[in-house]
């Protein structure tokens, strides 16, 4: 029996559906004296650390909490579940009181390097300890986060990693065990660790070791792009310069869950799916994206990316949603990280035109109540052709290797809605810059120019974006040949590539990406 401390924020599913998957039993967190009632307490902790700990006061769970730590009992906190055993961290500000279990405090990462900082990446094992029995050495784990663990003391130093410096990743003192990175999120390796946390009976460390593990993995994502088609039945499609009609038909590729599963299986860092139909006129509760989230995280243990219909809205029955109740719904059903599109050029359209924050749009809301990790803004930008750049003043117009149609050598990407199908007077760049300001913690880069024409990622976009910016990039659009996913991270500081319709029609298998990649000595994951 284990019991799940969730307080209400961020995806918990994921790990009550691996606790089962190991054959498990979960018991929740109702009230306090359940905290002191449990034989092993699971807290996963998703989001922001100061909402976590406001509502850990409100609920009265810190002084069982404590009571349960110091007892030395059973405990596996993950990431803010881990933060909180700290005296406190820099992105509280109210006062409310930690756990202060272990001396230190949580710090901001302090690097050039893209933060939040998110991906698959090795620890360096310090202790030998029954919870990394049969974990490779070499194993990769997923992490997503801005801010990181200073303990005074190193005694309680499990692992460390390297992400510019190295830092704390993971802590043990007797049967406290704490993770920075997410074990339900990390594939088979993190479901062995929940598997020895669960049957290990006895956890304590034994002795000191220095195990060195392997550095930060570029990430290769699969994209579904999900909607319904003529009969009304939910498909992955795939379109040409986003038209996903071939003959009058809209393309069906396979079904959601059952796609998401094999490219988990495939060794996809992570998955995501682009609602392009909205479901708008269902009641929340029914939308079928939710379902697809609920069935897919029963087995994919990679990070799951929702996209489409994030946004404010009336549903047939006439209830209105805010665009966090939306948000907080997929979270609940699966997802790890939405992604908002048209929605967020609106929003930084606004914010650009006031000059200030309203703190009401869906990427400040979001973000302030479960992390900027958990908010992708997707970016469907097409090239303008100047002249000059006197020609587009108020625009970030770049210097092209391309020239246009009448021989112009410069341009701008111009920010699109509605599926690419209206054009705004906004430019990428400065779409992205604003959505980072607004609170987002990752872009998905698009483009209209290459999307189904297998020519390759369009670099200058990535890095004019990529200059402008300190939040991670995926590169998305054109691949077309592993080659292309080579040179998008030799020729750019994306952090992540992402495809679809070469994934779908098994074109160029991720796998063979992946030994494409690790043959030209750029980092990757290879799925144990």
């Amino acid at each position: 029996m284990i019991t799940l401390l969730d307080y209400g924020a961020g995806n918990v599913r994921s790990v009550v559906n691996a606790i089962e998957k190991l054959g498990g039993t979960i018991k929740p967190v109702t009230k306090p004296s359940d905290i002191l009632d449990a034989d092993k307490l699971l807290f996963p902790g998703v989001g922001n650390f100061e909402s976590m700990i406001r509502i850990l006061n409100e609920k009265k769970y810190i002084n069982p909490l404590r009571e349960y730590l110091k007892a030395d009992r059973p405990f596996l906190g993950i990431c803010l579940g881990m933060q909180a055993l700290f005296e406190g961290s820099e992105e509280a500000f109210s006062g409310n009181e930690s756990l202060c279990i272990f001396k230190g405090m949580v710090k901001r990462f302090r690097t050039s390097l893209a933060v939040p900082h998110i991906g698959w990446n090795g620890v360096n094992l310090k202790k030998d300890s029954p919870v990394f029995k049969g974990v490779k050495p070499d194993t990769k784990f997923y992490f997503v986060h801005s801010y990181h663990i200073v303990p005074e003391e190193e005694s309680v130093v499990l692992t460390t990693t390297n992400y510019d410096y190295e830092f704390v990743s993971s802590v043990q003192k007797g049967n406290i065990i704490g993770t920075q990175f997410h074990p339900e999120k990390s594939g088979n390796a993190g479901i062995k660790l929940l598997e020895n946390f669960i049957y290990q009976k006895n956890l304590k460390a034994q002795k000191t070791i220095d195990i060195k593990g392997k550095g930060l993995s570029k990430r290769i994502i699969a994209c579904l792009d999900v909607r319904t088609n003529d009969e009304g039945d939910l498909v992955v499609t795939k379109g040409d310069q986003y038209d996903v009609r071939q003959e009058g038909n809209v393309r069906n590729l396979g079904k959601p869950v059952e796609l998401a599963k094999r490219y988990y299986e495939e060794g996809a860092d992570e998955i995501t799916f682009l609602n392009i139909t909205g479901f708008r006129d269902f009641p929340l509760k029914d939308m079928p994206m939710i379902d697809v989230l609920e069935k897919t995280s029963k087995n994919v243990f990679v990070p799951l990316t929702i996209g489409g219909g994030i946004r404010d809205y009336t549903d047939s029955n006439g209830k209105t949603y805010t665009a966090l109740d939306v948000a907080s719904r997929y979270f609940r059903s699966g997802a790890d990280k939405i992604s908002i599109g048209s929605d967020a050029v609106y929003i930084a359209e606004q914010y650009l035109k006031s000059g200030g924050k309203s703190g009401k749009s869906s990427i400040e809301q979001i973000s302030k109540v479960y992390g900027n990790q958990a908010v992708v803004i997707s970016v469907d930008p097409k090239r303008v052709y100047v002249n000059s750049p006197d020609d587009a003043k108020k625009h970030h117009v770049i210097k092209t290797k391309f020239p246009g149609p009448n021989n112009e050598t410069y341009c701008w990407y111009q920010c699109t809605v509605q599926g690419g199908r209206t054009t705004r007077d906004l430019d990428a760049v400065a779409l992205a810059k604003a959505c980072q300001d607004l609170g987002a913690g990752e872009i998905l880069l698009n483009c209209i120019d290459k999307d189904g024409t297998n020519s390759g990622f369009d670099l200058e976009l990535i890095n004019a974006v990529k200059n402008a910016v300190s939040i991670p990039v995926i590169a998305s659009s054109g691949a077309g040949c592993e080659e292309h996913f080579a040179q998008v991270f030799e020729k750019t500081f994306a952090e992540a590539a992402l495809a679809a319709g070469i994934f779908h029609r098994k074109e160029v298998p991720i796998q063979r990406v992946k030994n494409y990649l690790a043959k030209k000595n750029i980092e990757v994951r290879v799925a144990i």
